[in-house]
């Protein structure tokens, strides 16, 4: 039997259910005009609300038969009183018996055909051909296992789904995971055990990792599927959000695999798509013979059950062996010994050694279009399509950090949707000016030059005996009053340049350089910023340059921190994996060097936080009254 799967790649409204119906709604009327009509239309997880909803779900959950009845009327209203029928498999937050899920959904739409005629309507298998063909829900699948590390925190919201099982449709037998379900191997083996031909998975999976040119757990995802899809003998689909949610971007790449683990389609990455691949099920019983593991795994089950049963009660496995020893004829110490000299044998064997770890190895090197490419779509979706701002401003010091972000800004925005500030005091370098004039010569942006002597001098004459780090301090607060004001004089908004590094030593002014509310460059290490910066054309000038907040006359960051910047990066990456300061130490960095970093770092949490506020209630913002940024 041929299927024809469609995938709906979509960045779904944050928090908006009815806005993402509707949208829902133009896929379906959409569908009517593609060649090949599909039969199943996927979508991925939570694609009603968006993901990352916090204490949101409460609002947001719906029941599934209330999502039944809204996108049945979405379907009809958009191909008519006579639709064909359709499946869809859509993710949700789900309300049911006074608690909340993550769940998916699998449902026939549109309507049934009134001619349809079965000799014997009263047995088992016609009254669910009949079912099959009605529109109704089909099955509601719970995720089971629900991440809580990292950036998720599921558990705290939702509750955890105990089952995971195939099910009849009009087309076959199928069966519905969601995300991390499908990281546990066992969960696709009870899906192929309970007779599912096919697997589909809706997943909202951020994007991690930059060392290559797709995100490194897009390439997981692949090799996820392929071992469900190649073991088990089964096409697995899988879904997944594009967009960003607070920074976190979601990167598509959603895409249909064949039973012997070939994929047969590849939505974009970064980008909403319709992908559609017909599927052929009369394909498994010749995939599932060819490589018949499905089979070995059913005659080995209760053998497996049986020790799965035995490690569930903690009991040691029962292993003998026999302890007799062989009469051998021929002894060891009788045997020859081999001359390694000689020409008749050839026993050495090559000898591999895993490399060592050499501690000034490039490791944080990326991929730098593929960060490039990464950026600019937050920044589209940060800026324009989550918070409804064309224009943005952004402080041009001449620096590095902030040529990188004009940089990027002018890609994403236009030239004409960027105005650059240059901010200098009287004692900043003449060369901040001039290369940050390169930069809006080369981008051909708006600017405006605001000198910030008299604001900063006014305040300081205030006090005779204020020192330099003061008046630094001055100097950044005042900048981002100038650009907070021209922000609201314009209706744009105001864009950060901070590095990771900066961030993680504490090097910037509190509620001044780390204002802004959108920031590109936050977790790339300032290694990475200069790499990424050649990349899209930063002149060489700024970037071989000495980084320097140009605050005092002479001064550079890294004289400042007593550490250059990429022997710094890379005893944070360790540190911030959780490494030990001894076990960094043992890669080969010098103690003093890995004490310096894990001082900085460990002194400066504080100012990566919003200020304590003393917590008296049930409702204290931000510990129980939890909305994501963007909801």
């Amino acid at each position: 039997m041929n299927i024809n799967i469609a995938i709906a790649q979509l960045r779904p409204k944050k928090g908006d259910y009815p806005a993402n119906v509707a949208r829902i709604g133009e896929v379906f009327a959409q569908l009517g005009a593609l060649d090949d009509l599909p039969d199943v239309l996927v979508l991925a997880e939570t694609a009603l609300t968006g993901y990352f909803l916090e204490g949101g779900v409460r609002e947001a959950a719906r029941t599934a038969g209330q999502v039944f009845a809204d996108l049945q009327a979405a379907y009809l209203r958009a191909r008519g009183a006579d639709a064909p029928l359709l499946d869809v498999v859509v993710g949700f937050y789900e309300r049911y018996r006074d608690r909340f899920y993550n769940s998916a959904l699998y449902a026939t739409l549109g309507i049934a055909d009134g001619r349809l005629q079965i000799a014997d309507s009263s047995s088992a298998d016609a009254q669910s051909t009949i079912y099959n063909l009605q529109p109704a829900i089909k099955h509601v699948h719970r995720k089971a296992f629900l991440p809580t590390y990292g950036v998720f925190d599921e558990a705290r919201f939702v509750e955890a789904g105990h089952q995971v099982a195939a099910f009849d449709t009009r087309y076959g037998r199928v069966a519905m995971l969601i995300c991390e379900d499908a990281w546990h191997s066992i969960s696709g083996t009870l899906a192929a055990l309970d007779g599912a031909q096919v697997v589909f998975v809706a997943s909202a999976s951020p994007a991690r990792g930059v060392t290559g040119a797709r995100p490194s757990n897009v390439e997981h995802w692949e090799d996820l599927l392929y071992r469900i899809a190649d073991e088990h003998g089964v096409f697995g689909v899988l879904a997944q959000l594009v967009g960003f949610e607070g920074g976190k971007g979601f990167p598509g790449g959603s895409f249909v695999i064949g039973p012997r683990g070939d994929i047969l389609v590849r939505g974009p990455l970064w980008d909403e798509a319709l992908i559609s691949a017909p599927i052929d099920l009369d394909e498994l019983p010749i995939a599932r013979a060819d490589q018949p593991l499905l089979a070995d795994l059913e005659t080995m089950l209760p053998h497996m059950q049986s020790e799965l049963a035995r490690t569930q009660r903690g009991e040691p496995a029962a292993v003998r062996w026999d302890e007799k020893i062989a009469d051998c004829r021929l002894q060891i110490a009788d045997q020859p010994r081999p001359n390694l000299q000689s020409a008749t044998y050839n026993l050495q064997l090559p000898v591999v050694v895993a490399p060592k770890f050499d501690p000034a190895a490039d490791f944080l090197r990326l991929d730098a279009e593929a960060a490039r490419r990464w950026l600019v779509g937050f920044l589209r979706d940060e800026v324009g399509r989550r918070r409804g701002f064309k224009d943005v401003v952004v402080g041009l010091s001449g620096g590095v950090d902030s040529a990188l972000t004009t940089y990027l800004c002018a890609e994403a925005f236009g030239p004409e949707h960027v105005l650059a500030v240059r901010m200098p005091y009287r004692t900043s370098s003449r060369e901040s000016l001039d290369h940050a004039q390169l930069c809006l010569d080369a981008l051909g942006l708006r600017s405006v030059t605001v000198d910030i002597s008299d604001a900063v001098d006014g305040y300081a004459r205030l006090d005779p005996e204020i020192d330099g780090r003061r008046k630094g301090n001055i100097m950044a607060r005042t900048r981002m009053i100038v650009l907070f004001d021209q922000s609201q004089k314009l209706g744009c908004i105001p864009v950060g340049t901070g590095n990771k590094t900066e961030r993680l030593f504490g090097y910037y002014t509190w509620h001044a350089d780390d204002s802004p509310p959108v920031n590109p460059l936050g977790d790339l290490f300032k290694s990475q910023v200069w790499q990424l910066a050649r990349h899209v054309g930063v002149p060489d000038v700024i970037v071989d340059k000495p980084a320097s907040a140009d605050l005092v006359v002479g001064q550079t960051d890294e004289a400042d921190f007593g550490i250059s910047y990429p022997l710094a990066d890379r005893i944070l990456h360790f540190l911030l994996q959780g490494y030990s300061a001894a076990k960094v130490i043992g890669l080969g960095f010098r103690e003093a060097d890995v004490a310096l970093v894990k001082r900085r770092l460990d002194g400066t949490h504080w100012k990566r936080h919003l200020p304590s506020t003393a917590m008296l209630s049930t409702t204290a913002i931000g510990e129980y009254y939890l909305r994501p940024l963007d909801y």
